[in-house]
C-alpha cells in the first residue's frame, strides 16, 4: 500500500497534468487494468486503451486548464482531490467543479478513478 504522502503527490501531479493537457503523462499514472468513471453514473472506461481514448477524445480536444479548489484528502492507498477545469464548452467559457476520488495499487498506480460532477457544477464564466 502506498503512503498518504505518495497519494497526495500523485493527486497534485494529476491536476498539473490535466492543466497541461499532458495525456501521456496522465496515462502514465494509471495501472493497465484501471477503471475510470467520469462522471460517476456514466458507463466506466475499463483498461488503459479505453482510458486513453477517453482522455484523448475529451481533454485532448479542449483548450482547458485545471487548478486545485481545496485541499487534497488522502489515506494510505486512496484519496480525493477537489479541482476546477476552466474550458471553452461549446463556445461558452465555463468552469467545471470536480472532485476525483482515486484508489491506488501497490505500485502507486491509479487503479480506480471516479469523477464527481454534474450539470450543476458547470458554471458559465464572463467572456474577456
Amino acid at each position: 500500500m502506498i503512503s498518504e504522502q505518495q497519494v497526495r503527490a500523485t493527486l497534485a501531479r494529476y491536476v498539473e497534468l490535466v492543466s497541461a493537457v499532458d495525456i501521456d503523462g496522465i496515462l502514465a499514472l494509471y495501472a493497465a487494468d484501471a477503471v475510470v468513471e467520469d462522471p460517476v453514473g456514466k458507463p466506466p472506461y475499463v483498461g488503459i486503451e479505453a482510458i486513453a481514448r477517453f482522455y484523448r477524445e475529451g481533454l485532448g480536444r479542449l483548450d482547458a486548464t485545471a487548478r486545485l479548489d481545496g485541499s487534497i484528502r488522502a489515506t494510505r492507498g486512496c484519496g480525493a482531490v477537489p479541482f476546477c477545469v476552466d474550458l471553452d464548452w461549446g463556445g461558452r467559457l465555463s468552469t467545471i467543479e470536480v472532485i476525483d476520488v482515486m484508489e491506488f495499487d501497490a505500485d502507486g498506480r491509479i487503479r480506480s478513478m471516479k469523477a464527481y460532477w454534474g450539470e450543476a457544477n458547470m458554471i458559465a464564466r464572463e467572456q474577456p
